[in-house]
Parts: structure tokens; sequence; C-alpha cells
């Protein structure tokens, strides 16, 4: 029992990391409707951008601060540049063109920054911390209550905010805020600066634990089991969908890899994902979309 609790925990607590990367998808899609594939590319610019700060001897909070403004104003140049002259255009013309905006971001990345694995240390050691026989990862508990941080803080930017509430009211009906003066492009400029800063902390964190690396974009395509089984339109959810897949990784390459060879835990989540689109297409927190004929 005590190997299982140990098991559940590991995989709860690495959820959390997944659950960073998703939120991110979820602000954009909130607000625009748009399935932001560049989340991963902005993830990388920016862990890539903190580490090389870092490299030049920028301390460590200036070089946070520093990263953040370059996200921003990112955000401000792909809201001006990309998404204002795609207003009203299909959702498919919007995603391909965040797909063309990943490959664009990742190769600036590459041309600025260089394509070598960097070291990127937080100071967060990886050692074990024990809670009674429960062994338990110091650095999962350390990124799990960045995440608890990270989504109170947006819980009281979009509900107790005049922002937040404008950011609800676009995402209701976007025709009926423009109609009472909301500023659709200012909240969508604040949508992508925020969801890059949430890509900043996802970057650092996924950075420190696996180099900061051009693979590292790829961990978009593991937030996407976690947004189906959470739903697209909710920020709770991508925090729960984070959680049950870390959890179901785990125990299911413990007790059911043995059984059919291992090496579960990189299509597990996905079976997990199609499982819901079964049952539940929405996700367990997403809004069903309903139409009127």
């Amino acid at each position: 029992m005590t190997f299982f609790i140990e098991t559940l925990i590991g995989g709860l607590l690495a959820g959390t990391m997944y659950s960073l990367v998703a939120i991110g998808f979820v602000l954009i899609y909130k607000a625009s409707g748009v399935f932001n594939f560049a989340q991963g590319a902005m993830l990388l610019f920016a862990a890539l951008t903190f580490v090389s700060l870092r490299e030049q001897g920028v301390p460590f909070a200036a070089a946070l601060v520093l990263t953040v403004v370059v996200i921003a104003i990112g955000a401000l140049a792909i809201e001006r540049w990309i998404l204002r002259p795609l207003v009203n255009r299909s959702q498919i013309t919007l995603f391909m063109a965040t797909l063309g905006l990943s490959f664009i971001v990742e190769g600036l990345a590459q041309g600025l920054m260089g394509a070598e694995v960097r070291a990127l240390d937080l100071g967060i050691q990886d050692t074990p911390v024990m809670f009674g026989d429960i062994m338990v990862s110091h650095f999962d508990l350390v990124a799990a209550a960045t995440a608890t941080v990270l989504v109170t803080v947006l819980a009281l930017l979009f509900n107790k905010t005049r922002v937040g509430v404008s950011l609800r009211a676009v995402a209701d009906d976007t025709r009926a805020a423009l109609s009472i003066g909301i500023n659709l492009n200012r909240i969508w400029q604040i949508v992508w600066a925020v969801a890059g800063s949430v890509g900043l902390v996802a970057g650092l964190l996924w950075g420190a634990r696996q180099g900061v690396q051009f693979s590292l974009s790829l961990v978009v395509l593991k937030a996407l089991p976690v947004l189906i089984i959470g739903g697209f339109t909710s920020i709770g959810g991508a925090i729960v969908g984070g959680l049950i897949v870390g959890a179901a990784e785990n125990l299911a390459e413990v007790y059911i890899g043995p059984f059919i060879g291992g090496g579960i835990t990189p299509w597990f989540a996905y079976f997990i994902a199609l499982a819901f689109l079964y049952v539940r297409p929405a996700g367990l927190f997403g809004e069903r979309a309903i139409e009127r004929v």
C-alpha cells in the first residue's frame, strides 16, 4: 500500500507539470476560440531567453523580469500582426496560422540563441523528501506549489478584476462584448501576454528537469490529452486533467507495464483521452457547444 500511495502521489505531482502547459492553451482558447499550437514554441522561446540571459551573467531576478518583458512584447506583436488581420476567419485558418507561427518562433529562437542543449539550474534539488514511509520528490513538490500559486493568481485576476470580467464577457459572447464597448484587441493582448508568462513558468520547470532544448516545444503534445480530459475552456479542468494523466501514467507503467513489456507512458494518456471523446467529448469541465438551427 505504501508503494501504491508513493506511486500515486508521484504521478499527481508530475501531472501538475502537464497542467502548467495546458493552462496556456485554455487562456487563449477561452478568449479567442483559437487553439494556439504555438504555445510550445512560446514556452521554448521563453526558457531559451531566460537561460541565455543567465549565461551572460544577468542576475536571476533581472533575467526573469527581462524575459517577461520580451514575452509581453512578443504577445503584442502576435496580436497586432497575426490575430488582428485574421479576425472573423474560420477556426482552421486561425489554427494553421498558429501552426505556422510555431515554426517561425522556433526558427527565430534557433537563429538568435543557437540549437545546443542548455542546462538550467533553478536551485531546486530533485532529492527525495520523506513523509513517514512515503518518499516524494522535492522538485515535484515545488512544481505543484508553483502551479497552485499560479492558478490562485489567475483565479483572482479573472474573477476579481475588470480585465477578468471583460475576458469572461468575450468568452461568453464576442459580439455582445463588442457592443458594450469592450476592446477585443486589448483583451487578446493581455491574454497572450499572460499565456506567455504561464509558458515561461512551465518552460523553466520543464527545462530544469530535462534541459532547455528544442524537443521542449513538443511538450504541447502531452498537453492535448490533458485538455481533452479537463475541457478546453476551464483552468480548473486543466489542473484536474493534468492530475488524472500524471497519476494514470504512473500507475499504468507500474502495474500494467510488466504484463505488456513496459513503455506505457508515451501513449497511455492518449488512450484515456480517446475514451473521454467517446463518453464526454467536451471534457469534465468543458462547455458543450449548443447550436440553434
